[in-house]
């Protein structure tokens, strides 16, 4: 579904994902956030905030997040298209792409790689990683810059936490102004 107005939209079509019939909820202490959960309609849906498209035969394929969603010069980029990709580079172990706060586009998309060797962490290799992802996507979705690290922040499950990456470069962009 169109996030914006809550219109269906064709098989194929990348949107956020609204479902029914499952048990009501809320997210404890945030009445907004739960307004924001349900559908802009009134049809009794509700999202969870999973992004992704439906095919013909009514398979969802999830592809990022609502929450991952970096905005850079008003255009949506969802930032998983970029880690997959870098993902599978021989230099990366591990990485994280965000949005960092850019004062000219709002953000800019940033990567924060874990290299297989941190001997290997420089320009050469953050050019290196830039022009791979040009290669294989469209510019705009591509980083502009690259960071490295030693370790990615991971909750114990493994999930990564994209939101502590985040907080960090907004502190730092905080204490620059």
């Amino acid at each position: 579904m169109d996030y914006e107005d809550g219109e269906e939209l064709p098989p194929g079509t990348v949107g956020t994902l609204y479902f029914s019939g499952g048990p009501s909820f809320v997210y404890h202490g945030d009445p907004a956030k739960t307004a924001a959960s349900r559908d802009p309609k009134g049809r009794g849906w509700a999202t969870l905030g999973d992004v992704g498209y439906v095919d013909e035969d009514g398979f969802v394929y999830l592809t990022d997040r609502v929450s991952h969603m970096i905005i850079s010069g008003g255009v949506n980029i969802y930032p998983q298209e970029a880690e997959n990709l870098l993902a599978v580079h021989p230099k990366v172990a591990d990485v994280a792409v965000i949005g960092v706060p850019d004062p000219d586009m709002g953000e800019q998309v940033k990567a924060v790689v874990q290299p297989v060797s941190m001997e290997a962490a420089g320009p050469d290799l953050a050019a290196e990683l830039i022009a791979y992802c040009r290669d294989h996507l469209a510019h705009y979705k591509c980083p502009r810059s690259v960071d490295f690290r030693a370790d990615l922040p991971r909750h114990p499950t493994g999930k990564l936490l994209k939101r502590v990456l985040r907080d960090e470069y907004a502190r730092v962009q905080e204490t620059l102004r």
